[in-house]
């Protein structure tokens, strides 16, 4: 599995006020870029799109905001 370059075309900026995760974005570990991308496998490298914090600080944090919404 091999980053091809298509995964720049959906790169996403990083949110201001609200986590990464939250906002939808979803990371390929192979590419190493934070992406808006509907499927669960990155376009580029075909390998599984992380949808969730590895960290446990930020595991909480979105635990937390998604009990509140």
């Amino acid at each position: 599995m091999v980053c091809k370059g298509i995964c720049v075309r959906h790169k996403a900026l990083k949110p201001i006020d609200i986590g990464r995760y939250l906002s939808g974005q979803k990371r390929c570990q192979v590419c190493q870029v934070f992406m808006i991308w509907g499927g669960f496998y990155c376009p580029c490298c075909g390998y599984r799109l992380r949808t969730k914090p590895r960290n446990k600080k930020y595991k909480s944090i979105l635990n937390l905001s998604k009990v509140y919404q």
